[in-house]
């Protein structure tokens, strides 16, 4: 299959979709449906007052939306003055869900998210040296087990989400870290959308982790920020105005660019933390690990973040002058204590002029931790479709 030929949204099931061969929701409707995810319960009048819709179209849209068992309605807001009080309104979860992958050098993610955009599923396998076909046969099993044990109409899946390593080279391929070469360079999506017989959305990991903090995480104070994916080796997600910014060639965040080869030993990357914690005859053995398994006192994590810290200083003052982020948020795989030891260690050079500052960006350690990229991925086939 070639790189123009694959698009997931022929292949949804004709029951998402509005019309036959059409989407599954029209902009006006992505409005309201979106309204509604980021505040759950408003009423219709409410809706009117917040959208650039007229009341006629809105109560149109919503009639339509419940007819498709997309929102449900509730009990009114107590009343406020005079007339009929119009009923809250909620997206309905059961109308579909998603499933989440994201694939790291040595774990798999999984998520599962209905509807509403809520998570149901967050799990961590470890997986390191694993064919291929062995991993997608034990996802598939794995959603199968879930499926059944949280009580899924596996027909309301709207599609999958799958995050990896590695930067886009076109179409669905990918080019992963070694550790992952047997995921590198291939059409994911034919594949991928084979074998589990779903639309697959396939994405950079560092951006599907972003996508999950811009949803549930930072994004919701900040809706501009940078998301630093700290892991093997290290990468970036770009959320602007609460949108994924992928740049002209669909790499925009590729962190590691940003250092020359002389110093890309020094750069803020796990893999050369659990080598030097190795060393020093502590720690996990797998990158994978050192988020449940983290001393602060281990000996070495001190060596390395002085070694790091350059780098980790100019990352900030690039993606604050060039991408003039609200917030940079630190995720991926690093542990939380080490993520706040950066931060704290950070130096930004406000500069001023005539004394007054350019405003410097807040710097945040991931609230969703290592199961980001997953729920990000999760997050997709509803983003694209309808949220």
């Amino acid at each position: 299959m070639s790189d123009m030929s694959y698009n997931p949204l022929t292949l949804l099931d004709c029951r998402f979709l509005r019309s036959a061969g059409g989407p599954v929701v029209s902009a006006n409707e992505r409005q309201v449906l979106r309204a509604l995810w980021a505040d759950p319960g408003l009423s219709r009048s409410e809706l009117t007052s917040r959208l650039d819709l007229t009341q006629q179209s809105l109560h149109r849209i919503v009639d339509q939306l419940v007819l498709r068992g997309m929102i449900r309605l509730g009990p009114p807001h107590p009343a406020a003055g005079r007339g009929q009080p119009s009923p809250t309104l909620t997206l309905l979860p059961c109308f579909a869900h998603s499933w989440g992958v994201s694939l790291n050098t040595d774990d798999l993610g999984i998520a599962l998210m209905d509807f509403s955009g809520k998570p149901l599923v967050q799990e961590q396998h470890r997986l390191q040296g694993v064919p291929r076909k062995v991993v997608l046969d034990r996802l598939t099993s794995r959603i199968g087990e879930l499926t059944a044990e949280h009580d899924i109409d596996p027909e309301a899946c709207l599609g999958i989400g799958f995050g990896i390593a590695g930067y886009w080279v076109g179409g669905t391929r990918f080019n992963s870290p070694l550790p992952l070469k047997d995921w590198a360079l291939i059409e994911l999506g034919p594949l991928l959308s084979q074998h589990f017989n779903r639309p697959v959305w396939v994405e950079n990991g560092a951006n599907t982790s972003a996508v999950g903090e811009a949803m549930l995480g930072a994004g919701k104070i900040h809706p501009t920020f940078a998301y630093m994916s700290f892991n093997y080796g290290l990468g970036g997600g770009l959320i602007q105005n609460g949108e994924l910014w992928r740049g002209g060639n669909n790499n925009a965040g590729e962190l590691s660019g940003i250092f020359g080869p002389e110093e890309l030993d020094n750069r803020p990357i796990l893999q050369s933390l659990v080598a030097l914690l190795r060393k020093n005859g502590v720690g996990p053995s797998h990158v994978g690990d050192l988020a449940r398994d983290f001393d602060p006192d281990w000996p070495g994590v001190d060596q390395w973040v002085d070694q790091v810290m350059p780098a980790f200083n100019r990352l900030v003052a690039v993606l604050w002058s060039v991408f003039d982020p609200q917030a940079i948020v630190l995720g991926g795989q690093i542990p939380p204590a080490l993520a706040s030891r950066l931060i704290k260690r950070a130096t930004i050079h406000h500069g001023s002029r005539y004394g007054v500052p350019r405003p410097a960006p807040r710097l945040l350690v991931s609230e969703l931790g290592v199961n980001a990229s997953a729920l990000g991925a999760a997050a997709l086939p509803l983003r694209v479709c309808a949220l």
